[in-house]
């Protein structure tokens, strides 16, 4: 008689589990690989760090996801390293470079293979955080860090005079990109109520000294890494033409890390307040 009732409970179970066999998703430990930073942070904020077993090198926040197995960086990402960890679940983002090949190559595999939406937006990263919670039965969670970040983005300054912003991405001095249109450096500027100090073209260019001039930018943004790999401040100006701009002759550069300044994850709030702070 006594195990009547376990059961019982086991042919209910397994009738709406045949009704919705995504049901079972989240009654067990997953092995996930997170092949995105801002994914790694929102698995970590859901509850959910214990379950990834390997991340991408852009996933540097929290810290403790440093100590994960790397499966490499974009399109250095290799199908061969993200199955050697056993996934059950790899989750990316539309955002990804990885090559269509990998995404391809783990697909035939029959692994779960999970690529969300994201959009460099205040609305588009809600929107990110609220899909995965939904996916891995973790909205309460979600609804956690949606209300978190809201506040933070309520708090952002208003900005009474825009000034013209220009990104530079630096790995040493040989070849300098610059941010264009609808990048994530982009958007970031205009939810800080700034503008990008080049819009003629998408995506990322070579850096000129001819389109430096034109631009003018007010304020040069940078990663924490790349302006330490011009040797500093003193070292970009170093760069032609940059000491000629508004930024340059005020020495208006700023830097921050990679991963929390173009994320668009649950800090966002954070990262555009501090930039906002930066260049003011």
């Amino acid at each position: 008689m006594t195990s009547l009732p376990r059961v019982f409970y086991t042919l209910i179970f397994g009738f709406f589990v045949t009704l919705n066999p995504e049901l079972t998703f989240a009654e067990k430990s997953q092995r996930i690989v997170s092949v995105s930073g801002t994914l790694s942070e929102i698995l970590v904020g859901l509850g959910l760090e214990s379950q990834i077993v390997g991340v991408d090198v852009t996933s540097t926040y929290p810290a403790s996801l440093e100590k994960l197995p790397k499966v490499g960086h974009n399109r250095n990402i290799s199908a061969e390293g993200i199955l050697a960890l056993n996934p059950d679940v790899i989750v990316t983002s539309d955002q990804s470079m990885m090559s269509a090949n990998v995404l391809k190559q783990l697909n035939s595999t029959g692994k779960k293979v999970i690529t969300f939406k994201q959009e460099f937006s205040a609305e588009g990263t809600i929107n990110l955080i609220r899909e995965v919670g939904i996916y891995f039965d973790a909205k309460p969670q979600a609804e956690k860090m949606v209300k978190s970040l809201q506040a933070d983005l309520a708090k952002l300054p208003k900005t009474a005079a825009p000034k013209k912003l220009l990104f530079i991405y630096a790995r040493g001095t040989g070849t300098l990109m610059v941010s264009g249109k609808n990048t994530s450096l982009d958007k970031m500027f205009t939810l800080i109520g700034h503008k990008n100090a080049v819009t003629d073209f998408t995506d990322f260019k070579p850096l000129t000294s001819e389109s430096l001039l034109a631009a003018n930018p007010d304020v040069l943004v940078l990663f924490s890494s790349g302006l330490e790999s011009v040797d500093g401040i003193d070292g970009l100006l170093k760069v032609p033409s940059v000491k000629y701009t508004n930024a340059g002759k005020n020495r208006k550069i700023v830097s921050m890390d990679g991963q929390y300044l173009t994320g668009f994850g649950p800090r966002l709030g954070k990262a555009a307040a501090e930039l906002a702070q930066k260049v003011r």
